[in-house]
């Protein structure tokens, strides 16, 4: 059993918004932090798809004990215990003072993973226990970008620094673990209790008429011009290719997401297309993959 990576939620709105408004400093920053840690969750998972072992993987859960929400960028479920990890891709030379994070040479202190991790730890043992689930917990950070150096750190400190992530996985195949419906049943109660998405996740403000209208690149999110044939799309910066059909499809499945509270109508989609397809095209494919409803200029399609 194993839940694989969605991308993030946060991530996909972020991405969708990046060429279609100007994103202030903050936002910016935002969007490059949010790229960065994913792809350090996608390097990790690259190392935990090659264990062989008796386990369960549980990729990016979002858990909730009373009003608390928890991120758990990895669960590994084994015999005796539950293994969770955050992982950060910090880059650059780092120390700890006191139990806090510093970036070198500026001495700026950042949010500490480890202070969040003992968070999660606590949190995910009570909502073991109150699930009736009596098993082992222990989570560690795993930095996973090789440049990255922490230095004043503890021996205890519950870290797998980059020099050390393929010993610990080695180490980890190696130990014997035996699952049984135990560890189904915790695994699927866990999948159960995953939350879509934390109301206190902050995002830009945005609505529909001052965003940009264009077909986006599915690769690098930039803006595509149709091709010469009129068959398809092809993107500015990296010249990635798209048939009309699928470039569509994916158009409304992002104004489904950003605007979930619109119905989705033909006139709508040519708008959010940027009048580079027509409406009878557009109303074409709707009909082939949505219900249709409604009639005249009330119909809508879902």
């Amino acid at each position: 059993m194993k839940r694989y990576r969605p991308v993030p939620y946060e991530l996909e709105i972020l991405r969708i918004l990046n060429p279609r408004m100007d994103f202030s400093e903050k936002e910016m920053f935002d969007y490059i932090n949010a790229e960065k840690g994913f792809e350090g969750e996608l390097k990790f998972d690259q190392l935990t798809n090659k264990l062989q072992g008796e386990l369960i993987v549980l990729n990016d859960l979002l858990l909730k004990l009373g009003n608390t929400y928890y991120q758990i960028d990895t669960t590994i479920i084994r015999q005796s215990v539950l293994h969770f990890f955050e992982v950060k891709n910090y880059e650059g030379d780092y120390f700890l003072e006191s139990g806090e994070l510093f970036k070198m040479p500026s001495k700026r202190e950042v949010k500490s993973p480890f202070n969040q991790l003992e968070r999660s730890e606590s949190l995910m043992r009570r909502l073991l226990q109150q699930n009736g689930f009596n098993i082992s917990v222990k989570g560690l950070v795993a930095f996973v970008n090789p440049e990255f150096s922490l230095f004043q750190a503890p021996l205890d400190l519950p870290v797998i620094l980059p020099s050390q992530l393929k010993r610990f996985m080695k180490n980890l195949d190696k130990q014997p673990s035996r699952l049984n419906e135990f560890h189904r049943h915790l695994a699927e109660r866990l999948i159960s209790l995953h939350q879509e998405k934390c109301p206190y996740t902050q995002l830009p403000s945005y609505e529909f008429e001052q965003l940009k209208k264009r077909i986006t690149c599915q690769r690098c999110f930039h803006f595509m011009l149709p091709v010469a044939n009129g068959k398809g799309f092809i993107c500015m910066k990296c010249e990635y290719k798209e048939g009309v059909e699928s470039a569509i499809l994916r158009q409304v499945k992002e104004y489904k997401l950003l605007f979930p509270e619109r119905k989705i109508t033909t006139h709508d989609i040519f708008v959010w297309c940027g009048g580079y397809v027509a409406e009878s095209t557009i109303r074409k494919y709707l009909k082939m993959h949505y219900k249709f409803n409604g009639f005249g200029r009330w119909a809508y399609f879902e």
